[in-house]
C-alpha cells in the first residue's frame, strides 16, 4: 500500500502521495570539494532531485559544508559505523542523513543521532540491506531473506518510534529482484512511512537498468516507493537517466520527449535503428514532454504516429510525417529526420 506520512528532504516532499522523487549518488571523494560539487552540478541537471554523498571520514565531514551552500539540490549524508560523523554532518548543514542504527554503535548512539537530527528538523533513511543483514537473522534469512529484510527494517522503526521520532523513510534493498519485491510489498503493508526504492549492487547499465526496471517498476505501479535510486557501476548521471525513463514509462513524471519506435524487422526499408538512434540524440535537446513516434514502414505508422504528438514512418526512398495522427507531408528519405524536427519546433 502507498505511504500515508510525508517528509521533507531540504524542502523536497516525499512520500503521502507527492511525486516519486528520483536520487543517486556522487562517485567523487567527498572532501574533493570541487569534484563533488562538479558531479552533484551534473546531477541536478540530468533531472537528480536529491543527491546523497559518502561520509567516510572526518575530511569528507567537514568538506559538508561548503558542499551544502554550492548544490542546487539537497544534500543527504551517508554514514556507516561512526555515530560521530552523522553529528558532524547535521551540524554541517545536510538536508538529511542515511544511517543504518544496527552498526552505528548501539540504542545510545542512536539516540545521540536522533537528538541532533531533531534539534536539527531534518529527516534520516534507516533500513536493511540484504548484504548486511544482523547476525541474529542470519537463521531467518536462510528461511526467507525477504522476511529477514523486513524483520530488520522493522527492528529500526521500533528503535526510532521509541525516541519519539517519525522524521525517516526506510529502505529494503536487495540484489535479488523477487526478493526486493516481496521485500517491500511487506514493509508497505506494516508501516506508514516513506519508502525510499532500489535494487542495491543491480550491475552494469544494460543488466543493472533492467533489472532496476523490473523490481522497481513491479512496485511503482501498484503505488509502493516514494523515492528511488538506481544503483549502476556507471557514471551515476546514468542513474538518473535510467530512472526517469522508468518514471515516464509508468506515466508517473513527465520530464522530456518519450520516443517510441518500432522493432527491427523485414519490412524496414530504412534503416530504423540509425533513424531512431538520430531522433533520440536529437531530442535530446528538449526539455518539453511530448511523444515521438519512429517507424521503419508504413504498416503500423499510421496506427502508432495517431497515438504520439509527432511521427515519422520511413520507406525505401520516401517517407511521412505525421502529427496528432495527420500525414502532414510526404517527402525524401535523407531529409526525413530534418523534416520531423521542423514540424516538431
Amino acid at each position: 500500500m502507498a505511504s500515508q506520512r510525508q517528509i521533507s528532504v531540504g524542502g523536497v516532499t516525499i512520500g503521502g502521495g507527492a511525486p516519486v522523487v528520483v536520487q543517486s549518488m556522487t562517485l567523487t571523494k567527498t572532501h574533493d570539494v570541487e569534484a563533488t560539487t562538479a558531479q552533484i552540478a551534473e546531477l541536478a541537471s540530468a533531472g537528480c532531485e536529491l543527491v546523497r554523498v559518502a561520509v567516510p571520514k572526518l575530511e569528507d565531514a567537514e568538506a559538508l559544508s561548503r558542499i551544502v551552500r554550492f548544490s542546487p539540490v539537497p544534500v543527504i549524508a551517508d554514514i556507516h559505523f561512526n555515530a560521530s560523523l552523522a553529528l558532524k554532518a547535521i551540524d554541517q548543514g545536510v538536508a538529511a542523513v542515511r544511517i543504518n542504527p544496527g552498526n552505528i554503535g548501539g540504542p545510545d548512539k542512536v539516540a545521540e543521532v536522533v537528538k541532533k537530527a531533531k534539534t536539527a528538523g531534518i529527516p534520516m533513511r534507516i533500513g536493511a540491506n540484504s548484504g548486511s543483514l544482523p547476525k541474529h537473522l542470519s537463521d531467518l534469512a536462510h528461511k526467507d531473506q525477504a522476511e529477514a529484510l523486513v524483520e530488520a527494517a522493522l527492528e529500526e522503526v521500533r528503535l526510532l518510534e521509541q525516541l519519539d521520532y517519525h522524521d525517516f523513510k526506510i529502505s529494503v534493498k536487495s540484489s535479488h529482484v523477487p526478493t526486493m519485491i516481496r521485500a517491500y510489498r511487506m514493509l508497505s503493508e506494516r508501516v506508514p512511512y516513506p519508502l525510499h526504492l532500489g535494487v542495491t549492487e543491480a550491475g552494469t547499465p544494460f543488466a543493472g537498468g533492467i533489472k532496476s526496471a523490473v523490481g522497481m517498476g513491479a512496485l511503482l505501479v501498484d503505488g509502493i516507493g516514494d523515492t528511488l535510486r538506481v544503483s549502476l557501476t556507471a557514471d551515476p548521471v546514468e542513474e538518473v537517466k535510467v530512472a526517469w525513463e522508468i518514471l515516464k514509462s509508468l506515466g508517473l513524471r513527465e520530464r522530456g520527449p518519450i520516443m517510441i519506435a518500432c522493432p527491427s524487422c523485414g519490412r524496414d526499408n530504412v534503416g530504423v535503428q540509425t533513424l531512431a538512434e538520430k531522433v533520440e540524440e536529437r531530442l535530446l535537446a528538449y526539455p518539453q514532454h511530448f511523444e515521438v513516434a519512429v517507424l521503419g514502414c508504413a504498416v503500423n505508422g499510421p496506427g502508432e504516429a495517431g497515438d504520439a504528438d509527432f511521427g515519422i514512418a520511413g520507406g525505401r526512398d520516401v517517407g511521412f510525417v505525421y502529427a496528432h495522427g495527420r500525414v502532414l507531408k510526404k517527402v525524401s528519405s535523407d531529409i526525413l529526420i530534418d523534416e520531423l524536427f521542423h514540424e516538431i519546433d
